[in-house]
């Protein structure tokens, strides 16, 4: 007999829905698998014939034909377990196939039978809810995860074979009694999920210009370079970013979920991500771990850093053509990976905040302390490449704390939540500037978004044109001081930019013209 299931796997970020068909015949035994199956996947015939025998379900000897189909595409991983051992039971008559009806079917055996979990579930979901499934059975352990992709589908997790098989034969009236569908409401999920506060920006004293540098970026999702020398609070300013940083919505929840989904990383106790992703690699990552790698790519760094913060503590410390990975990511907000399985874009929309000493030994300018040679430090400051620093919005200098600034108390700090409720302010002004269109924040505008929407003056214009010319700007940092004085405007409720809005958006890119001039 002949039958066909539904199924789903990833390609890249990306999932698809296959068919697994399923053909049993007289005649010699054997179990083949056809329609482009990697290793992995092979692998599947042998898990499905032991977890069906200690499911207490005897297979007759059988010539076993297996198709995936669309067949020139090719699988991976070992979300068809499940749906393979459903369909040789369908086609064996011990599953009606017309309970298989609009039900896609994913999940990994175990050899006893257990039904373990897979990655990727979210955006399988996603997929199934698109394409009109209406019943989706998979592993118990990422139930949570698929009840978060949408209403419109039953979420049915099960535990093992033999719960599935029980359960596809059962009366529709009973299924809901014998495994009750997972159902998750995500604005309760939200609520829940409230800002953890175990770091603060009251725990900061001084360094008043950096903490405004690092309002200004929250506000308007700007990418940061702190220069300072060792022990000024670089590291500590930016590890209490994300407590300042606009919440994630809904739909942004759901673009940093799918990427953990498919990477593997979604926590178990959590069905969705709700907070803005931090990611710190050291300065000894390579290169594919950054942008992503393997014969089928899995995201990385910076595609987890997706809607959040990339930090890179001590960044002159990485390798250039490390950095210079950076340059397209930054410029198009995602990343293109090419292999011979094929090409792969995954989304790369995150903050850059980075922290770094002016020189080997960290003391530079300060001759009293730094014995580094105009050599040491010229190639030290020459990691960050004119690019990279061209594409970075914000770099401020973090100068040693004075003893004043550090024995006083911390009461009198700004807390985290008054600046964000600054923040929020901004980026509602924000919200609703660009109502309709692809755009979340005052730096994701391009040059014909500012010509519309940041009109300037002409005192501020005439402004602009001495900035221009006598820092010796590029065309590109002249269009960031002006999003970066869009976002001071909107930080102080102002509908016009102001000439005092440039004087401090350009002040913010003095710090590279001292070092790197």
């Amino acid at each position: 007999m002949f039958s066909t299931i539904k199924a789903g796997a990833i390609n890249g970020i990306h999932s698809y829905l296959m068919q697994v068909e399923v053909d049993v015949s007289n005649g010699l035994p054997s179990f083949n698998m056809v329609g482009l199956p990697s290793t992995e996947v092979r692998e599947a015939q042998e898990r499905v014939k032991v977890a069906l025998k200690n499911s207490g379900i005897t297979i007759p000897s059988s010539h076993i034909t297996i198709n995936f189909s669309p067949a020139d595409v090719r699988k991976e991983g070992v979300s068809v377990d499940l749906p393979v051992a459903i369909g040789i039971l369908a086609s064996l008559g011990e599953v009606s196939e017309d309970k298989l009806k609009d039900t896609i079917i994913i999940g990994q055996l175990g050899l006893d039978g257990e039904v373990k979990g897979i990655k990727g579930v979210l955006p399988i979901v996603r997929t199934a809810i698109e394409n009109g499934c209406k019943v989706c059975i998979l592993p118990k352990e990422n139930a949570m995860e698929g009840a978060v992709a949408g209403s419109g589908i039953k979420i049915v997790g099960v535990s093992s074979l033999a719960e599935c098989v029980t359960y596809l034969n059962s009366k529709d009236s009973e299924k809901d009694l014998l495994i009750k569908p997972t159902v998750i409401n995500i604005d309760e999920l939200f609520e829940k999920e409230a800002l953890s506060l175990d770091v603060d920006f009251a725990d900061i004293n001084g360094q008043a210009a950096l903490k405004r540098a690092m309002e200004v970026a929250a506000a308007g999702f700007h990418h940061v370079l702190m220069v300072g020398p060792p022990g000024s609070g670089k590291s500590m300013i930016a590890k209490r970013l994300p407590t300042i940083l606009p919440p994630l919505s809904k739909e942004e929840s759901l673009e940093v979920s799918t990427i953990y989904s498919v990477a593997g990383l979604l926590p178990a106790d959590k069905a969705l991500i709700t907070e803005r992703p931090f990611q710190s690699p050291h300065h000894s990552i390579t290169s594919s771990a950054l942008t992503g790698g393997g014969r089928i790519p899995q995201p990385g760094v910076i595609s987890l850093a997706h809607r959040g913060v990339l930090f890179l503590d001590e960044i002159a410390e990485f390798s250039r053509i490390t950095l210079d990975l950076l340059r397209q990511p930054l410029e198009d907000q995602e990343v293109h990976i090419a292999r011979a399985g094929g090409n792969f874009t995954y989304p790369a929309s995150f903050m850059l905040v980075g922290a770094m000493n002016p020189c080997p030994c960290g003391y530079y300018p300060d001759r009293g302390k730094c014995r580094c040679t105009e050599k040491d430090i010229a190639h030290y400051l020459s990691h960050i490449s004119g690019p990279i620093l061209d594409r970075i919005d914000i770099c401020v200098e973090a100068p040693k704390i004075d003893f004043s600034d550090l024995s006083s108390s911390s009461s009198a700090n700004e807390s985290s939540k008054t600046i964000r409720e600054r923040v929020m302010k901004a980026r509602d002004i924000q919200k609703e500037r660009f109502k309709g269109t692809s755009l979340r924040f005052n730096s994701d505008m391009t040059p014909s978004d500012i010509s519309k929407y940041c009109v300037l003056g002409f005192k501020e214009q005439r402004m602009l044109e001495r900035l221009y010319k006598q820092l010796g700007l590029s065309a590109r940092s002249y269009h960031r001081i002006i999003k970066l004085a869009r976002t001071i405007a909107d930080l102080e409720a102002s509908n016009t930019i102001k000439d005092v809005h440039i004087a401090e958006a350009a002040c913010y890119k003095m710090a590279d013209q001292k070092y790197w001039s």
